[in-house]
């Protein structure tokens, strides 16, 4: 079982409106609900929005909807936040509509209790609110984060930084929906918030707000599974392949089918071979998501019609062992 709570805010009774989180809570509802493929994902996301009086979001329903998410032995339970966030000397809070000045908001040290003592396998909170980077440090600054086992928190900035909002839309939650939407997948279309929060991290210059990221798990969990840029079955034949990284697979041109008129004539090239060319298709597939690189040309067409060779990178020797030892 997957579950998400997924809130957006963007009415409040009494401290400025805002504009993009319900918008943000959509998106990131729509995206985490089924995988690249169209299978279930995180089945029927619990979806709460603030977008005026009638519809408000007030603190007591906002934290027992967060105590319920976590109340479950869930495989993964996910808790994403956008909307007002507020830090005093006691610790950071999430604004409800109903907030009169933030620290009458959810405080972030409930969300944290009740993460940490959630039976679900995996606790993830991701936080698009200013000074979400307080989650998990005591109110005195521990160095230390209070997370307990198998908790990650993705927020916006720090805990002094506010978070951006840019044509609408958060800054962060943009970048987070890009990341799940598959520019954070791996070459077998797992996307973990480890690989999230490098996305995002690269794509903020240094003097842009910064994301934080904290967890304590021995192993991530896939948040998403997007389309792999290269077949599980091409993955596989790495092995067969390559024998053993470190060498390098001697090409000529009966692996290349393309070739021009004077070529073709020219009885010294070889002609195409069907074998040679079924590995070659592989082999520029590879190359085009960094596993091989050509040897001594500079693209993989004239490797082979020049006679030269091929390699594992150091990308494609991770994911050869990883073959290798069957692990994918």
């Amino acid at each position: 079982m997957r579950k998400a709570l997924i809130v957006g805010i963007d009415h409040y009774d009494h401290i400025s409106p805002l504009r993009g989180c319900v918008n943000d809570a959509y998106s990131v509802n729509g995206v985490l609900e089924r995988d690249a493929d169209g299978t279930a994902n995180f089945t029927s996301p619990r979806l709460i929005t603030g977008t005026g009086p009638a519809a408000s979001v007030d603190r007591h329903d906002l934290r027992e909807a967060v105590r319920e998410l976590f109340r479950d032995d869930a495989e993964i339970a996910l808790f994403y936040f956008s909307g007002h966030g507020y830090l005093d000397d006691a610790g950071g809070y999430l604004c409800s509509s109903d907030a009169r000045g933030g620290d009458d908001g959810l405080s972030l040290t409930d969300v944290m209790t009740f993460a940490n003592q959630s039976p679900a396998t995996n606790k993830v909170i991701i936080l698009d609110s200013c000074h979400s980077g307080s989650a998990a440090v005591s109110a005195q600054g521990a160095v230390q984060a209070d997370i307990r086992e198998g908790v990650t928190i993705l927020s916006a900035s720090t805990a002094e930084q506010y978070a951006m909002e840019e044509g609408g839309s958060g800054v962060f939650t943009g970048l987070l929906v890009d990341a799940l939407s598959g520019a954070a997948a791996n070459l077998v279309g797992d996307i973990t918030p480890g690989s999230v929060y490098a996305h995002i991290d690269q794509s903020l210059g240094p003097w842009q707000q910064r994301p934080v990221f904290k967890t304590n798990v021995k192993t991530f969990v896939s948040l998403r599974r997007a389309k792999p840029p290269i077949s599980l079955s091409e993955l596989h034949q790495l092995t067969e392949i390559f024998d053993v990284p470190g060498v390098e697979l001697k090409l000529d041109p009966s692996f290349e089918p393309a070739r021009s008129a004077e070529e073709a004539s020219d009885s010294s090239i070889p002609a195409p071979d069907p074998l040679n060319m079924a590995t070659f298709k592989v082999l520029q597939n590879y190359a085009r998501v960094n596993l091989v690189r050509p040897v001594g040309a500079e693209h993989m067409y004239w490797a082979a019609m020049q006679n030269r060779s091929c390699e594992l990178t150091v990308t494609g020797e991770h994911y050869w062992n990883l073959v290798n030892d069957r692990l994918i």
